[in-house]
């Protein structure tokens, strides 16, 4: 092949692609174009290919040739899409323009959050049976977060994969359990905390997960506390959050900082167990809302308590999947797009 017809072909090739660029009458269209005249499998960059047919002499000359085009081609599309961008902004503005010799327009309430709804009548239930708000810092060590709780170095939850590591031994905390840790070590029994806050973990963003949310973890410690204070304590929650005539129940399950340690499940309000098809519970007749147990001892140690003289439990639930379930919310996105619409559905409720 000829330096010739390699000319030709990239002069073609770019007027072919500059002239749909002016053609694009919006942003959308030009966006839409941008594989065709500057992706890898457009005409243009496809000419590449034709080089080994040349001589060795004749190949910068052409590689420079097309590379001159392509520069042209980009930066005529770049140009375009500016100015495409300025006339949507304008007549974005025009459409919008605020007469000012008119009424103001009618100010609507403002409403609460629906997490901050939920937020807060978890607390007000707590707080009614005794139980103090602490507060700890997002920015963790691993020694509070992971250590102090009998979380090994070895477990599955202290890998780069699940935590945010800021630093050497530092991280955004995974749950509020350091802040139970926190106030054991500043604080004599009796105590009865709620820990409230955003915690962090690495996760994809889905229906029902987020990398940020928000948590309430609780604690009791004192002499004589029993597996019965536990079940007691959740049961009138759960009654007080979603209605007295449901059922509870606890499942045996594991976790480092509790022993012995339980599922908490709430009878499905949708079906109450008599639907196979419910989206809710998935025909089961239960839904999953809390991870409790008595307090581990080797927790209370770390802590300078002696399991033989107080004994305690704690207990963790996710805020989003509360308001999820309270409202029915079927996407945890919703709560944090800022959409008025999904908002002010709430008003009411304030």
């Amino acid at each position: 092949m000829a330096m010739e017809e390699i000319q030709q072909q990239v002069a073609a090739a770019k007027e072919a692609a500059l002239t749909a660029i002016e053609n694009a009458s919006n942003v959308t269209q030009l966006e839409q174009l941008k594989p065709d005249v500057l992706g890898k499998k457009s005409p243009l960059r496809q000419l590449m290919r034709l080089l080994k047919d040349l001589s060795a002499e004749e190949r910068p000359a052409a590689g420079a040739l097309i590379n001159e085009a392509v520069a042209e081609v980009e930066q005529r599309f770049e140009s375009r899409l500016t100015l495409l961008r300025d006339q949507e902004l304008e007549r974005r503005l025009a459409l919008e323009k605020v007469d000012v010799t008119l009424p103001p327009p009618h100010r609507c309430a403002g409403s609460l959050h629906p997490l901050t709804l939920t937020l807060n009548e978890i607390v007000r239930i707590f707080v009614s049976m005794g139980y103090e708000v602490a507060t700890g810092p997002d920015i963790e060590t691993e020694y509070h977060n992971f250590d102090a709780l009998n979380i090994l170095p070895d477990h599955p939850a202290r890998d780069m994969h699940d935590t945010f590591f800021l630093a050497p031994g530092v991280i955004l905390r995974t749950h509020t359990s350091p802040v139970q840790i926190r106030y054991m070590k500043s604080h004599r029994p009796p105590i009865a905390i709620i820990a409230p806050g955003r915690v962090y973990r690495v996760d994809d963003v889905d229906a029902t997960h987020s990398p940020v949310f928000h948590q309430v973890e609780g604690l009791l410690v004192d002499k004589h506390v029993s597996f019965a204070h536990l079940k007691g304590t959740l049961t009138e929650f759960l009654h007080a959050m979603f209605g007295r005539d449901l059922a509870t129940r606890f499942r045996p399950s594991y976790f480092p900082f509790t022993e012995p340690s339980a599922e908490v499940d709430v009878q499905c309000f949708i079906c109450r167990g008599k639907s196979s098809e419910c989206r809710i519970c998935k025909g089961t007749g239960w839904i999953e809302v809390l991870g409790s147990g008595m307090v581990h001892p080797n927790v209370l140690e770390n802590v300078g308590l002696n399991p033989r003289e107080v004994s305690g439990f704690a207990f963790g639930l996710g805020v989003e999947r509360f308001a999820m379930l309270r409202y029915g919310i079927p996407n945890i996105r919703c709560f944090y797009e800022n959409d008025i619409r999904f908002l002010s559905q709430f008003r009411a409720r304030v």
